[in-house]
């Protein structure tokens, strides 16, 4: 979501009053969650004729409000507590208003990936690798990148031969990150870690790090490193949808987006994609391609991620297949 996207989802939250926004925070991840806080925290007033547009577009009728809510601080703390509980939202509120760290593997869901890195900089390759895989695969790869190229090296291995996950083995970590052992006998060792997941992170990197952290491993097991390749969703993989999966994807991709994620897309790509748009989407997504000038390769990268993320997205949600390297696999 853009800045104006985020102020808009901001304005309209806060128009629903602390109840109504409360129920719409426990559904969104701690992310999209962080997003909005800070973007509500920073909105000290709102002209009301930005206010009327927003609440038109969501086909409601505008109040006359100019300053939305009087004190947006109190009102974010107040919405994130009935949304979260106490404990989350005072873990949270932490970063939106007063920008302080906040501790344990949970709590780092909610942290920037900037703030994470120098956490676990200094931390044994190991360590780092049993906390990564407790988070997403987009919070992971981006903590990676902070790394230096040996560190992120090393961390990927242990990532991609990390066969589950004692409680104990995090206990050489300080006390900030204590709080995710569960104590007792009747620990059961959690099914986190292995090639997947390493293969999930890799995805998110970037192709400059993807081919530095792959050959890295394929210098020590050369074996592994294919069995990450082959759990690997690239840009390229499109081509195994189905016509149905690429109308269904089609759906979810805003057009800017997907102009820009084409420019370094296959000829092949393009095509199918062109295939499954009506004649006159076609038409002028070609002529929109081919007045565009040069884009940035970064661009294009970011681009094409989020698409990959809309596909996965949607293949947990069952609406789409897509083969993996495995037999049986689907991403």
């Amino acid at each position: 979501m853009d800045d104006k996207g985020l102020e808009d989802a901001a304005i309209l939250l806060m128009s629903l009053g602390e109840e109504g926004a409360a129920e719409v925070f426990k559904h969104l991840e701690p992310k999209e969650v962080q997003g909005l806080g800070e973007t509500i925290a920073k909105l000290k007033s709102v002209p009301r004729d930005r206010v009327e547009k927003v609440l038109t577009r969501f086909a409601g009728d505008s109040n006359d409000l100019g300053v939305l809510v009087p004190d947006t601080d109190e009102y974010i703390k107040a919405v994130l507590r009935k949304a979260l509980g106490e404990e989350k939202a005072n873990l949270l509120l932490d970063r939106i208003i007063q920008g302080s760290d906040v501790t344990g593997i949970e709590s780092l869901k909610w942290m920037d990936a900037a703030s994470v890195a120098e956490l676990l900089r200094n931390e044994h390759p190991q360590i780092v690798a049993a906390i990564l895989v407790h988070l997403d695969p987009d919070q992971g790869s981006s903590v990676l990148k902070s790394f230096s190229d040996r560190h992120r090296n090393e961390v990927m291995v242990r990532i991609a031969t990390l066969d589950g996950i004692q409680p104990s083995a995090l206990k050489d970590l300080n006390d900030v990150l204590s709080r995710v052992l569960a104590g007792g006998s009747q620990i059961r060792k959690s099914s986190l870690g292995g090639v997947k997941p390493a293969a999930e992170i890799i995805n998110l990197m970037g192709s400059s790090l993807e081919t530095s952290v792959l050959d890295y491993i394929r210098e020590s097991d050369a074996d592994l490193a294919q069995k990450i390749m082959d759990n690997m969703f690239t840009f390229d993989d499109l081509g195994k949808l189905d016509d149905k999966g690429f109308q269904t994807l089609l759906k979810e991709v805003q057009t800017e987006s997907l102009i820009i994620a084409l420019k370094g897309a296959t000829p092949e790509i393009r095509e199918k994609i062109f295939k499954n748009m009506s004649s006159r989407a076609s038409e002028t997504l070609r002529e929109d391609l081919d007045s565009r000038g040069p884009v940035k390769l970064s661009e294009v990268e970011r681009e094409q991620k989020e698409m990959l993320k809309i596909v996965r997205r949607l293949a947990d949600e069952g609406q789409i297949n897509m083969a993996s390297g495995g037999d049986d696999e689907y991403v």
